[in-house]
């Protein structure tokens, strides 16, 4: 009886060993990470410093980094 019990743990083991080591299918490895869209970078007219031009404060053609450097005006 102890000797069938062993075999049903040594099979057990055995399988889960296998499971952990299969490696994923090879179409789930080689698929490339989506590419992110590009953001033009402009430098902020008070200060110089570069931000996405989506999150720039434009004011005309001028664009700044933040609300209090859009006040102030350019340097």
């Amino acid at each position: 009886m102890k000797y069938l019990l062993l075999a049903v743990l040594l099979v057990v083991a055995w399988a889960i060993w296998r499971h952990q080591r299969r490696s994923p299918p090879p179409t789930a490895m080689r698929r490339p990470p989506p590419a992110l869209p590009v953001d033009q970078m402009v430098a902020c007219a008070h200060c110089g410093t570069h931000v996405p031009q989506s999150e720039a404060l434009m004011q005309g053609t001028r664009a700044y980094c933040s609300p209090q450097h859009r006040l102030q005006g350019p340097a």
